[in-house]
């Protein structure tokens, strides 16, 4: 059983999810054509990663428990 002290221990964990969340609102960082890759602009490849980068953040915060 994990006590409150170690669950405040692993608070900033969840910091981790705001991540995604930052990159992803300032569309002027990605709205540019190129690179590409597979014929995809970087538009929509860049935003499909984050897809990607977001599930395993998520997934790495959930299985700390924090």
């Amino acid at each position: 059983m994990i006590t409150r002290r170690e669950r405040r221990g692993r608070y900033w964990l969840r910091w981790l999810l705001i991540i995604p969340f930052i990159v992803l609102l300032w569309p002027a960082f990605y709205s540019s054509g190129g690179p590409t890759l597979f014929d995809f602009p970087f538009f929509y490849w860049f935003q499909l990663l984050w897809i990607i980068i977001t599930a395993i953040i998520t997934a790495v915060v959930y299985f700390a428990g924090a």
